[in-house]
């Protein structure tokens, strides 16, 4: 896939893609710049001085997020920030509900467990990952000569974690203050080392209320037009050195090298936006074969299980106010990518994207069949992934619903897993680290609630596998239990020491282990998860290497096109320009104004994700919207479309004019276009963001947060 392309608008052209800041090439360069970037690619990245790079942060490892102010004041989506909302939310103080603000930097809030990165540099160690890998196949030549045909690729798979472990251990000792990842790029033909400084004292300062940060909910979720105002505010601190430090009340407001400038100026249709962020897993090299995969068996299994498990959570939280409370990052969490499947399967199929990467791998084919070189160094391509996939086709079907429904699924069997890897730890730190999770998952959890999920799922896994596919559990049930899940299950909730958190302190013996039902039903498990990934393991090898060689011919068939990796949780930076779009649901304007949220809200009798508290739809009835109404249209605009590239970890992405000014906060892709991840529509795939003069439209009016307008430098 990635073939390169380009739009017409207006006389310019972009380009889809995730590139990297610190490769990005002249004609990308050119191409931003024709489009109205005023800015050069040593002001976008830069290791020696501070950068725009330097203001935008990997936040928490899932979402991104950006630095606005002096004083590490760090802008990111709301449903970024929501499961530490909620962390910090009490049924007496429901801030997640309500909102928050922080009046003075002492009333800001402790955010446990979270942390921001900042990006320090990024090295090409791909000629140092291949050096690593020649000496090995040189020093194990005995071991290769029993392997066949293209031996070193079969021994590459199981040695190249091992190589990048090594270069970060290097990257270690040599700056022990900073964490370095070594990243496989191009579905593994290159490597590069990314180099981070990580802060861990990070805290609340500003939140909407939930009926702002998530208007629309599950209704509007990957939809547009939207009215979301989807961000929330957090702060870096540090040590007396502005250096990054754990939780102390005598750590202060980090000191930021480089932050982001606002702009209250706003975009009109063709202007230049950039975004700059961390999104995490783009496939849009995978083969015909993957792809089906894919749909088949990831998708399928998201799309059934948590349909079964949200239908029972919905029940319970709309019962009860604490449950809702207890559920509600967790439901969140679980629908976001539950929608996002059901909109990939339906847009793969609607595309004909099979279909059309089908035809692609025919013109590959005849390419490698018309150079011996390359018959030599590709072999049966095709045909060898085919039989791959064949191969493993039953049992990756079983282990992505055996990882939906118990995994992921109940709490008690998370709560079963942690603890048993705490009892496999030896260092203390270790232990403590595990311990909090283990703490944190009682917090949210209900039992009567687990136990419907848990009885439903079992029942559910049973439906969608074949009888091979069974845990050893599913016998008790029929011969101890007479067939009644529920009757197990309750029996379970009995019958393991796993009821409440004194558990964490607890050393049971092995007796006890074995009798205590969680952890045999994990065992189970676990064991059955085993057996059918060491039954494909010889399968996922040749997938691998089969992938790596697709993608390493199409690098080498279009040479002369520009090519950008798969996303991978690393900086990247897409460019484009504002712009509406035409899609199933007709014609659709690139921005939303308050006369449509109101609309909405109206229907919230109908639909409760239209609900708003009655004091913020009076102070948008009022209209008093001051220096944040677009002076063009002069409406108070909400939220916008680019043809920016975007995917999941992309949320809370600054998003950028021409001269580095943050406009808006990326937070959705759009339904039409939930294929993008595997095969971008240039068409249909947009990116929606929130407008930042709606942000600061909500801190000014709603939370009266003077302190921070005036430290962004808006007042």
């Amino acid at each position: 896939m990635l073939l390169a392309f380009a739009c017409c608008f207006s006389g310019i052209k972009a380009d889809e893609g995730m590139w990297m800041l610190s490769h990005i090439s002249s004609k990308s360069m050119k191409a931003m710049k024709d489009l109205g970037l005023e800015m050069s690619k040593k002001e976008l990245y830069d290791t020696k001085g501070t950068s725009l790079k330097d203001a935008v942060v990997s936040f928490g490892g899932f979402c991104t997020g950006v630095i606005v102010s002096p004083d590490g004041l760090v802008f990111t989506n709301h449903h970024c920030g929501f499961g530490n909302i909620q962390a910090l939310a009490t049924p007496e103080n429901d801030i997640l509900k309500n909102g928050f603000v922080a009046r003075t930097q002492a009333e800001e809030l402790p955010a446990k467990g979270l942390y921001v990165r900042i990006l320090q540099r990024t090295d090409d160690v791909t000629k140092r990952v291949d050096k690593a890998l020649r000496k090995y196949y040189k020093t194990h030549t005995a071991q290769l000569d029993t392997l066949g045909d293209n031996a070193e690729e079969k021994v590459r798979y199981y040695v190249i974690d091992s190589v990048c472990l090594a270069i970060e251990n290097e990257y270690a000792k040599k700056y022990p203050e900073l964490i370095c990842e070594v990243s496989p790029y191009y579905t593994g033909n290159a490597f590069f080392a990314n180099v981070y400084k990580q802060y861990d004292d990070i805290r609340l300062v500003f939140a909407p209320p939930q009926s702002l940060g998530k208007f629309g909910g599950e209704t509007d979720n990957w939809m547009w037009p939207r009215q979301t105002c989807d961000f929330s505010v957090f702060r870096i601190y540090t040590d007396a050195d502005n250096q990054p430090a754990e939780y102390s009340p005598s750590n202060r407001p980090m000191q930021a090298g480089r932050y982001a400038r606002i702009s209250l100026d706003g975009y009109e249709k063709g202007d230049y936006c950039m975004t700059i962020g961390y999104p995490g897993s783009t496939n849009r090299y995978l083969s015909s074969y993957g792809i089906t995969e894919r749909m088949e068996n990831v998708n399928m299994a998201r799309i059934e299980v948590r349909g079964v498990k949200q239908g029972i959570w919905k029940k319970w939280m709309d019962s009860d106010p604490a449950i809702r409370l207890q559920y509600a990052s967790k439901y969140a969490n679980s629908s976001n990518y539950w929608k996002n499947s059901i909109g990939m399967n339906k847009a793969l199929k609607e595309l004909k994207v099979v279909e059309s990467k089908q035809q692609q791998e025919q013109q590959i084919n005849a390419w490698i069949q018309k150079d011996k070189k390359r018959q030599a160094r590709f072999g049966d391509l095709l045909a060898d992934l085919e039989q791959a996939y064949t191969g493993r086709k039953a049992g990756n079907h079983a282990i992505s619903y055996l990882n939906e429904s118990f995994i992921g699924g109940p709490d008690l069997l998370r709560i079963a897993l942690y603890y048993t890897n705490l009892q496999a730890m030896d260092e203390k730190s270790a232990k403590e680290a595990w311990k909090s999770r283990l703490r944190q998952q009682y917090k949210d959890w209900n039992q009567e609630v687990d136990k419907e999920t848990m009885a439903a799922l079992i029942d559910n896994y049973a439906k969608q596998v074949g009888k091979e596919f069974l845990p050893d559990f599913y016998q008790t049930i029929e011969k101890q239990y007479a067939n009644d899940t529920r009757a197990y299950v309750d029996a379970m909730f009995k019958q393991t020491l796993l009821a409440d958190t004194n558990c964490v302190n607890l050393s049971p013996t092995q007796e006890q282990k074995d009798k205590d039902m969680a952890l045999s039903c994990l065992k189970s498990v676990m064991e059955l998860g085993q057996k059918v990934s060491q039954d494909i393991r010889k399968f996922n090898a040749a997938i691998s290497q089969g992938e790596r060689l697709l993608c390493k011919a199409i690098l080498d068939m279009e040479t002369e096109q520009p090519h950008y990796s798969d996303a991978n949780s690393t900086m990247r930076l897409s460019y484009g320009f504002v712009n509406d779009y035409t899609g199933t649901s007709g014609h659709q304007d690139y921005f939303t104004t308050m006369p449509s949220l109101l609309a909405k809200v109206a229907q919230s009798d109908k639909i409760s994700d239209y609900k708003m508290e009655p004091e913020i739809k009076s102070l948008f009835e009022k209209g008093d919207f001051g220096v944040y109404k677009d002076t063009t249209s002069g409406e108070m605009q909400l939220c916008f479309l680019t043809n920016n590239d975007i995917t999941g970890g992309n949320s809370g992405s600054p998003m950028f004019n021409g001269k580095g000014e943050l406009i808006g906060l990326a937070f959705d892709g759009n339904w039409d276009a939930m294929s993008s991840d595997i095969s971008f529509t240039q068409d249909l795939t947009r990116c929606i963001g929130v407008d930042i003069r709606y942000v600061l439209y909500i801190i000014d009016r709603w939370g009266q947060a003077d302190r921070l307008l005036q430290e962004t430098g808006v007042k």
